[in-house]
């Protein structure tokens, strides 16, 4: 394709950057470390254009301000051009390229809410020709005498990538191409002549532009760009979540053209009507993963590329639910009861995405556990900054359980006989290696005997998933989840006598160090029967004997009890009391009461 500069035009320029000192009063503006520091300090890091496009207006307004150079006043607009005159001070340059990211910035917002209102398309393909607007004016300016041959490299690339943008999103392919194409030129160029420290700019600008030419090549006609995007993409692990989410949506864009010729989907013994185009898509990107994930070997891309399919699974499942509000059968299995008659094919298709569902989770987490297992035999930490531990393994294999255990009861398949004993086995074996983590775990606390018991545990769940998997037809994953549980019988064997000879080498030394403490602190008069080494018996407080000593029991004064005489009887003393002529015992008594009543009858 034609470009608007060639590449030895490109090459003389960067000698120039090489080879020749900018004079004195020439100005040098590293546009791309400029937009770049911005972009990361303010909002882009997360993708928020709109923090980004506040902080290139108030940056606008302190530049104006700042050079004196305003656009009129506080009640009237007065817009001024730059001309080559006002050059007198290299901020001048940096107004067309901030005014520019501004427009470029609320574009990219524009981009993003254009999915649930298509209307602000039109809105943001205006904002982006408003930045080439001030791009063309940045170049105009940089061509000048006044600034040197970086920055005008700088200048022509940035207006060439700001150019490419506005073509590619209006669908100019062969333009867009160009523009891109011309913009990668220089920024290689520019990478080759400068510095290793700032070499890393421009590499990565040069990466970020490499997928929009494979898509557009593809558009064009190029059948084999869709598979350059897949290299990048399972290529981009240590890029940053921005170039992946950038090469997943350019995939995405490509793979719903194809997805038009997807009509039907065959699956366990049924054909089934695919009418939506975004589970088109989707079912589209479930075939082409199988691909990828067997091409890539980085555990980082795998999982990358598990995330964006599950979160594709998910919008995808949700938009089927959204068709089958009015289905029967779908409202009776969302309250938990089954009807008579065969699922229809829209629940029956969205059975076939929640399988997908649960069972790409389940191999996303069997690839975490791996990497975790590798992490906790090097005793290294975790991604939360932690070390990797047996229960979060044991926990990771809680979840896989209780996903496998949602497939056999999806409707449509509770009659599916071959799928429940497959899933039966697949759990048992899941078991066995989670009861071995959870071992583990009372392993490092050293509770022994729970140790023990949880490890003939792990070889029972092992032996029912060996017998399970044994009566199923032979296949690749049956396969090795038997060598990994025949591997994992070997282990426990070995970890259950290990840990059995732990608990008694445990008991005797706990048993030893007690009895030795409790020698030791007795005093030396007490033991002397007993040897102990016992190195206080020289020192200046050694534990002779026990001063003042102990008081010691002694028998006390006996008490007498006098129990006899309550059985005695006593004689009558009746004859021995003087009585009066009334029968009543005389003495002082009887005389006051003689004196006082004695005169009465």
């Amino acid at each position: 394709f034609k470009q608007r500069m060639t590449s030895e035009t490109v090459s003389e320029n960067v000698e120039e950057v090489d080879d020749t000192l900018p004079p004195e009063d020439c100005f040098t503006v590293e546009a791309l470390k400029i937009i770049k520091e911005a972009q990361q300090q303010h909002g882009l890091r997360h993708g928020d254009f709109q923090r980004y496009r506040g902080y290139c207006a108030r940056r606008i307004r302190r530049l104006r301000k700042s050079l004196n150079f305003p656009q009129g006043n506080k009640h009237r607009n007065v817009p001024k051009k730059i001309t080559l005159e006002h050059l007198t001070d290299a901020r001048f340059l940096y107004l067309p390229l901030v005014e520019a990211e501004r427009a470029w910035s609320q574009a990219m917002q524009l981009k993003s809410e254009a999915n649930t209102e298509p209307r602000k398309k039109f809105h943001m393909s205006s904002r982006l020709k408003k930045a080439v607007q001030h791009s063309q004016e940045f170049v105009k300016l940089t061509s000048s005498d006044k600034c040197d041959a970086r920055t005008k490299l700088e200048a022509q690339a940035y207006d060439s990538w700001i150019n490419g943008t506005l073509k590619f999103e209006l669908g100019k392919w062969k333009q867009a191409i160009e523009d891109f194409t011309n913009a990668k030129t220089i920024y290689e160029k520019l990478a080759s002549a400068l510095s290793e420290d700032v070499r890393i700019l421009y590499t990565q600008r040069v990466e970020e532009i490499s997928p929009n030419i494979r898509y557009c090549a593809y558009n064009i006609g190029d059948e084999t760009a869709m598979n350059d995007l897949v290299q990048m993409r399972l290529k981009s692990g240590g890029m940053g979540e921005a170039m992946a989410s950038k090469l997943d949506e350019l995939i995405a864009q490509t793979r719903e053209k194809q997805a038009a010729s997807f009509s039907e989907l065959q699956w366990r013994g049924r054909t089934v009507p695919v009418g939506n185009e975004q589970v088109r898509a989707f079912l589209l990107n479930l075939q082409e993963s199988e691909k990828e994930l067997q091409e890539t070997e980085d555990t980082e891309s795998k999982v990358s590329i598990y995330e964006s399919l599950l979160k594709e699974c998910i919008e995808a499942l949700q938009v089927m639910r959204d068709e089958l509000k009015g289905d029967p059968h779908f409202k009776a299995a969302q309250r938990g009861q089954t009807l008579e008659g065969k699922v229809s094919n829209g629940q029956y298709l969205h059975t076939h995405i929640t399988y997908s569902k649960l069972t790409k989770t389940i191999e996303r987490n069997l690839i975490m556990i791996e990497t975790m297992k590798e992490k906790l035999k090097r005793g290294e930490d975790g991604e939360d900054g932690r070390k990797a531990r047996p229960q979060d393994l044991a926990r990771l294999y809680d979840i896989i359980i209780q996903s496998a255990s949602e497939i056999p009861q999806l409707p449509g398949l509770e009659e599916d006989d071959a799928l429940s004993q497959e899933i039966s086995g697949q759990i048992q074996g899941y078991r066995a290696f989670r009861c071995f983590f959870i071992a583990q775990t009372y392993a490092t606390a050293k509770k022994w005997k729970e140790t023990i018991a949880l490890y003939e545990k792990v070889l029972l769940y092992a032996d029912k998933a060996i017998a399970e998997l044994k009566s199923l037809p032979a296949s690749t994953e049956n396969k090795v989840m038997k060598t990994k549980l025949e591997e994992l019988k070997k282990e426990v064997d070995g970890l259950k006598y290990s840990s059995h000879a732990s608990s008694i080498l445990e008991v005797e030394d706990v048993t030893t160090k007690v009895g030795a403490v409790s020698l030791n602190n007795k005093p030396l008069i007490d033991r002397l029967e007993e040897y102990v080494d016992d190195a206080k018996v020289n020192s200046k407080k050694a534990n002779l004997a026990n001063f003042p000593p102990d008081f010691q029991p002694v028998q006390c004064k006996p008490l007498f009890f006098d129990l006899a005489l309550n059985h005695v009887d006593l004689p009558s003393l009746e004859s021995k009391v003087e009585t009066n002529q009334k029968g009543k015992p005389s003495g002082i008594t009887g005389l006051v009461k003689g004196w006082l009543w004695g005169g009465k009858k």
